[in-house]
């Protein structure tokens, strides 16, 4: 189904399920909310306001609380959490996997993490304590631990009668783990080949050799950029040692490149992609306002600036009409570079190796703009004013500006990435301030000198 599809069938359904509210049909309700899938019905749940919420959520079936809750955000978690009671909390992560569960246990009361960690079995918890151990945006984070592995001295016919006597396998398996008698990874057996090759040939025989590995600790966006580059579904999972831990599938990185979107977007307005949208009003003011500061600041900065020349102002009045059209071509410039060279970062196509290329070629494209949109908007100016030297003026602005930009929307994130701060999060307020400072400074710089 496509996105768009799937956009509008989502907010028809939290049409049906607000207008059945509203009408107080609970029988509906609770009917519609039987048909969902888990991850639709976390959807939903994040998309009402709370007091609705909180109706919904008592209409899911206990069978699917777990579920629904690796789904829902951290935010959402934790406040449905908070409502129930420890029975239900229980009850509700009987049956996830380790990896699932491992999702939302931070969340849980104390006095329930140790009944769940009481009521599992030795195997299960050794799990449980594997994915725990590795941080939550690492490839040992992303890992589940249900592979099926095999040795590479068998046969394919005994692989084959052993998966049937398995009877299942899990979701996601393209190909079978090969590893050692010490659980070491050696290689992968495709399902494709399972089928196809000579049942007495032996594992080692059909098995690729080729594809390298997961390191445990690789970061999250770098599993993405593998799961891309090599087209993979499925990817085994491994520690230093090179001992099998278990695998990360292509869901799991969907899940990974959609954060990432989310987290770039809602970092450039200083928000948290976890965040509840229908937060208390106080809380998402208190989250809010600290942006707000850091913009006012670097507001003040840019008046600042424009003090300094507010003589020259009052005597050329047009400088004031003409100051927006200079920091707005440079902000938009600047904005244009920082978000290529963010998403560059993001994917990995831009670092310290080509960084020197990547800047030439942005002041190259900015020099370029800025000569072209200099020549119209200084031709506008002298039109308008009827000043040849205020059109000169505002075109050796406008063209230093969007240099400037350039040079700052590629440098900017680079410099924020090497001491250890997120470019998207400050990255775009930094940039406004640079553009705006230099461009009222050189413009009205310029015509201080040359018009007063």
């Amino acid at each position: 189904m496509s996105d768009g599809l799937k956009k509008v069938e989502s907010e028809s359904r939290l049409k049906k399920f607000s207008e059945a509210i509203e009408d107080g049909r609970l029988y509906n309700i609770r009917q519609m909310v039987h048909e969902l899938h888990p991850a639709e019905i976390a959807h939903l749940l994040e998309s009402l306001p709370r007091s609705e919420r909180e109706l919904v959520w008592k209409m899911v079936h206990p069978d699917k609380d777990g579920d629904v809750l690796t789904y829902v955000n951290d935010e959402v978690r934790a406040k449905l959490i908070r409502d129930m009671a420890a029975e239900e909390l229980i009850a509700a992560t009987e049956g996830l996997d380790p990896d699932d569960l491992a999702d939302i246990l931070q969340d849980l009361p104390d006095i329930v993490i140790s009944e769940v960690l009481h009521s599992m079995g030795d195997q299960d918890r050794i799990r449980l304590e594997a994915v725990l151990s590795y941080p939550d945006d690492s490839a040992g984070g992303l890992m589940n631990l249900d592979t099926i592995t095999v040795r590479p001295n068998v046969t394919l016919d005994v692989v084959l009668r052993y998966l049937r006597l398995r009877g299942s396998i899990p979701q996601m398996t393209d190909h079978l783990i090969v590893v050692s008698r010490t659980d070491h990874f050696l290689g992968l057996l495709s399902i494709a080949d399972l089928l196809t090759k000579d049942p007495a040939s032996t594992v080692s025989s059909n098995m690729i050799t080729d594809q390298e590995p997961i390191g445990a600790g690789m970061a999250a966006n770098a599993v993405a950029s593998v799961f891309e580059q090599r087209d993979l579904v499925s990817a085994p999972v491994v520690d230093n040692e090179g001992k099998l831990l278990g695998r990360i599938t292509i869901d799991d990185v969907v899940d990974v490149i959609r954060d990432e979107a989310e987290h770039s977007i809602m970092s450039m307005a200083g928000l948290d992609e976890e965040d509840d949208i229908f937060a208390p009003v106080v809380v998402s003011s208190r989250r809010r306002g600290v942006w707000l500061g850091i913009n006012l600041l670097t507001a003040f900065i840019a008046a600042w600036v424009i003090g300094l020349f507010e003589a020259t102002i009052e005597q050329v009045v047009a400088l004031a009409v003409l100051m927006p059209v200079v920091a707005s071509m440079g902000g938009i410039a600047g904005s244009q570079t920082l978000t290529l060279v963010i998403r560059g970062m993001a994917l990995g196509h831009i670092g310290s190796a080509n960084a020197r290329n990547i800047l030439v070629k942005e002041l190259a494209i900015g020099g370029l703009n800025g000569v072209l949109w200099a020549v119209v908007v200084g031709a506008v100016a002298m039109l308008w004013f009827d000043d040849f030297m205020l059109g000169v003026i505002i075109a050796i602005a406008i063209i230093v500006n969007l240099v400037a930009a350039a040079l700052a929307g590629a440098t900017i994130p680079l410099a924020m990435r090497r001491m250890g701060v997120d470019p998207a999060l400050s990255a775009s307020v930094v940039l406004t301030t640079v553009t705006d400072v230099v461009g009222f400074f050189v413009f009205l710089g310029l015509a201080t000198l040359l018009l007063i």
